[in-house]
């Protein structure tokens, strides 16, 4: 349907500079919010929602509230890749990476601890398991400026998964440590010992000093590998995350079939692997894939159309999402889809049983999508890139198959899912038609970003947008920071 047959919508171009009252005067008390639906979720991935997390916790302060991050765990690529080969469970990167970015710099030594376990191996197999075991053995300079207490209960789980390592090594397999995460290692190792992978966070999140009033919920709570793949509308499957987000090579550490001539033939060299996966499995969720780049992205065929989660042999699987996730949502007064790759960030959380319901309550005030500020290979192809509209109606989609319903969403019950949008207007930005959004019910609003930072929002603006959607009260008066926005 055309723009000009819908009324014109709010005008909600805004520059930060033009919001008062200050952040510093809309600060409220600090006694604990009683609101039953005061909490703040986040639906996001790993690395590209890291730079948006002070202002989370800045919008968390304002609130005097909790700050709940859902994470995905099928991420099968990177360092991550190994450690599900050899010891199955979760992808753990995502979690470890916003755990760590969450650690407080307030002292000497949890910058040490913030330094350790952001740190990755080198990149080369050799170099890289002689640094772990001086690391393992306590004699790295990493280890500088990290207490003896906390030092030897770290050092425990470190020993703990190395020797979980020795009692695997195989003739026809091997451990690459080559890029490995500190920081992965570490959760993979508590996670075999404790035998509960938010046991493992929990510990992480302990030693860390991680402020209980924000948390790291994986979205699902499973010692178990979950994978995912997506329909395109041209037919194709794609199979595990990392073929979907960003295609990488494999490793050398485990023996490839030089010219499989089928199906079969692949599978079978696979099988001759003693790793965590049982025979029979799709080769595509087995090799290693350590080494890929974000930076060169070829298009996909078509648009991506469905993601559902997989089985280790390639069947659909409807999974319940983790109860907390569950609990989370149920207290929120906000939800925030994050920038970050919307098929593989995003719609893993969504599709699960149970989210779509909590999402879809008319009790959660505000639901607020942040686009992102370019088209990647997920929001492609290039000729046919995702609109604003597109992305709700993925978001909406996933929603309404978590709930097992057949049909998807008709466009005037998106408001359900997301009530606002916050876009950058550039040239390499998803295109927003106003019009069409606020025919729907839903409201946008257009930020502006750094000069020098092409499809980067200011975070500053970020910060004010989000208080001025979510309705920070101002404790001077009865009106709330929306009332602060001139349409």
């Amino acid at each position: 349907m055309a723009a000009h047959d819908f009324a014109n919508g709010w005008e909600g171009t805004l520059r930060f500079a033009a919001i008062e009252p200050t952040n510093s005067q809309c600060r409220v008390p600090t006694t604990p919010s009683t609101s039953p639906r005061s909490g703040i979720v986040v639906f996001s991935g790993g690395s590209a929602a890291n730079s948006l997390v002070e202002i989370f916790n800045q919008v968390r302060e304002a609130n005097n509230t909790t700050l709940s991050y859902v994470i995905p765990i099928s991420d099968n690529g990177g360092s991550s890749s190994e450690l599900i080969r050899v010891f199955g469970g979760p992808g753990i990167g995502d979690v470890r990476s916003r755990l760590v970015r969450l650690i407080p710099e307030s002292s000497a030594e949890t910058i040490a601890i913030k330094a350790f376990f952001n740190h990755r191996l080198p990149s080369s197999y050799a170099a890289a398991r002689v640094e772990w075991l001086d690391i393992v053995e306590a004699n790295h300079a990493l280890w500088t400026g990290i207490s003896s207490p906390k030092r030897e209960l770290i050092r425990s789980f470190l020993n703990a998964i190395n020797l979980e390592l020795v009692k695997r090594l195989r003739p026809t397999s091997r451990f690459d440590f080559s890029g490995a995460s500190i920081g992965n290692l570490f959760l993979t190792g508590a996670r075999l010992f404790t035998g509960s992978f938010e046991s493992a966070i929990y510990l992480l999140s302990s030693i860390c000093a991680v402020p209980p009033t924000t948390s790291v919920l994986p979205v699902l709570n499973t010692n178990f590998a979950c994978h995912i793949a997506a329909g395109l509308t041209d037919g194709t499957v794609i199979t595990g995350q990392n073929n979907i987000s960003h295609p990488s090579v494999p490793t050398a550490a485990v023996p490839q079939a030089s010219h499989p001539t089928s199906p079969r033939t692949e599978t079978e060299e696979h099988d001759r692997v003693e790793d965590a996966n049982l025979p029979g499995t799709l080769p595509t969720l087995r090799k290693p894939a350590i080494a890929f780049s974000k930076e060169h992205e070829e298009d996909l065929p078509a648009r991506i159309e469905r993601l559902w989660y997989i089985n280790p042999y390639g069947q659909e699987i409807t999974p319940p999402a983790n109860p907390r996730v569950i609990d989370a949502v149920n207290g929120a007064g906000c939800i925030v889809y994050s920038i970050g790759s919307l098929f593989t960030s995003i719609i893993p959380s969504l599709v699960l049983r149970g989210v779509g319901e909590a999402v879809s309550s008319p009790l959660i005030r505000t639901k607020i999508l942040i686009l992102n500020g370019t088209i990647d290979r997920e929001t492609g192809p290039s000729n046919n890139p995702y609109t604003a509209l597109g992305f709700i109606a993925a978001i909406a989609n996933a929603c309404s198959e978590s709930m097992g319903l057949k049909e998807k969403p008709h466009p005037n019950e998106y408001f359900r899912y997301v009530t606002n949008v916050i876009y950058l207007g550039g040239p390499t930005s998803p295109k927003v038609d106003k019009a069409v959004l606020n025919k729907l019910g839903i409201e946008s609003m257009r930020l502006y970003g750094p000069p020098t930072s092409a499809g980067r929002y200011d975070l500053k603006a970020l910060e004010q947008a989000l208080e001025a959607m979510i309705g920070v009260r101002d404790p001077r008066s009865d009106r709330t920071r929306r009332n602060t926005l001139v349409g």
